[in-house]
């Protein structure tokens, strides 16, 4: 990079919190030349206190690459005065899943269902049920130890109503009558609860869901005790990795794995099922700060690094090293697809592919291979099945990116309280004892949430929301 450049870099990873540095870098103005800031509250507040340099006419005489490449996305990506402070990575959407509901694959066939284990057809609510009850009956125990159709991570709250948002179709707010709502006012969303109300009082979920931690959610999923879970297929990579190895049947040891599925709740057409969240306007924001005495240069390095062959240099390595170009296609050498596969962070340090992913865009490059050599060129049987039965569920949710208040503001302290609300009532809700009482909690909810300015917070979520429309237009 720096022999194509002639730019040496020297890069300053925080160790701890990166927020709490990035936040001591700006009250110190003690900042670097390029910043690499994750889009929101904090990225908002550099551009806010001229922290970072438009970049628009930067752009227009040195970056014909970063046109070319980002496209419309310079227009999604303006600020609120119409200039651009930040170049996105992992921008541009990609049709690929995210969410859904893992199922061991052998357990299923077991159970009856080898006709939709593989051909890419989702299940219906009830067939779900039934086969989380099938199961129950058939395993009440595994090697002495209690069996649990359903576990989820009490980690990662985000994943399971992720999920089960997506079988009902919800989306990221609720829209009605021109306004943006709380998403727990859409009319779907207590079906939702309902239903995993149901699952619960049927004793179809683990009871201690809701403690579970990572280590201990990743332990049980191994076990062989648990049929399915509601997460991020690639969230189950562990457990799958000992399940493989510690299958009976060596020869179907792919089967004895968590793959994910697409479940449709009543009522929902299933091309409009919303496992797939993803926002084409990408993870990070990476500037040019104030303190840079030479913007020119490093806007024409960024240039290069949005390139295509800057993309592959990133993601792929140097040609003749790391890949080659046969038959006009990149095609990686051997060790180095096996030196990821031992050790994906050790390997990407030593040879610094994927190591940093400044401006990378999702998708493929001209010649049909992806920019992501080792998330996309080769997928194992998981990954398949995934794409296979939810990439369509995929949806950008950039107009909804960020909605809520600016951080320091009143409005602010309102959506901390609100975000609480919802994270104290939501297992009380599946956990109910009844469907009446779990209605009950749901409408307890919703007036505490009234009382802590959820009303206040719908009027911001909308003037955001319809001033993004106007000047994406």
């Amino acid at each position: 990079m720096t022999k194509r450049t002639g730019v040496s870099l020297e890069i300053q990873q925080p160790t701890g919190n990166p927020s709490e540095k990035l936040n001591l870098m700006l009250a110190s103005n003690d900042l670097s030349d390029i910043m690499a800031i994750s889009r929101g509250d904090l990225l908002s507040k550099y551009i806010a206190a001229g922290a970072l340099t438009p970049l628009n006419d930067l752009i227009d005489q040195y970056g014909p690459h970063i046109k070319e490449m980002y496209g419309d996305m310079l227009n999604k990506t303006r600020h609120t005065d119409g200039k651009n402070y930040y170049l996105a990575n992992w921008y541009g959407l990609e049709q690929y899943p995210v969410f859904g509901f893992l199922m061991r694959m052998d357990v299923l066939k077991e159970l009856g269902a080898t006709d939709k284990a593989e051909n890419g057809q989702p299940f219906t609510a009830q067939e779900f049920v039934d086969l989380l009850k099938k199961f129950k009956e058939k395993y009440p125990t595994v090697n002495g130890k209690n069996t649990y159709p359903l576990t989820f991570n009490g980690e990662n709250t985000g994943a399971i109503t992720g999920t089960f948002k997506g079988m009902f179709g919800l989306m990221p707010y609720y829209e009605t009558n021109g306004e943006i709502k709380a998403d727990v006012k859409d009319p779907k969303y207590i079906e939702m609860i309902k239903f995993m109300n149901s699952l619960y009082t049927q004793g179809m979920i683990d009871p201690e869901w809701a403690t579970n931690k990572t280590q201990q959610y990743e332990q049980k999923l191994a076990s062989g005790t648990i049929f399915s879970t509601a997460d991020a297929f690639w969230n189950a990579g562990k457990p799958n990795a000992i399940l493989k190895a510690e299958a009976k049947d060596q020869s179907k040891n792919e089967e004895a794995q968590f793959f994910p599925y697409k479940v449709v709740a009543d009522g929902v057409d299933p091309a409009k099922t919303t496992y797939g969240p993803k926002s084409s306007l990408g993870w990070d924001g990476i500037g040019i700060s104030k303190s840079n005495k030479d913007p020119v240069r490093a806007i024409q390095f960024l240039d290069f690094l949005a390139s295509e062959e800057g993309q592959y240099l990133l993601m792929w390595g140097v040609e003749g090293v790391h890949w080659d170009m046969k038959d006009g296609k990149h095609v990686p050498k051997p060790e180095v697809l096996e030196g990821f596969k031992k050790d994906w962070a050790g390997y990407s340090t030593k040879s610094g592919i994927r190591k940093w992913t400044w401006t990378i865009k999702n998708g493929p490059g001209s010649d049909g291979t992806p920019y992501d050599l080792i998330g996309r060129y080769e997928t194992d049987k998981v990954a398949e099945l995934a794409i296979k039965n939810l990439a369509d569920t995929s949806f950008d949710t950039a107009l909804y990116d960020n909605l809520g208040p600016s951080g320091g503001t009143p409005e602010a302290i309102m959506q901390q309280k609100v975000n609480e609300l919802s994270s104290k009532y939501f297992p009380r809700m599946v956990m109910a004892p009844t469907e009446g009482e779990a209605v009950q909690l749901y409408d307890k909810m919703l007036q505490e949430m009234e009382t802590a300015g959820l009303s206040e917070l719908e009027k911001v979520y909308t003037k955001n929301f319809t001033e993004r429309s106007e000047l994406w237009k």
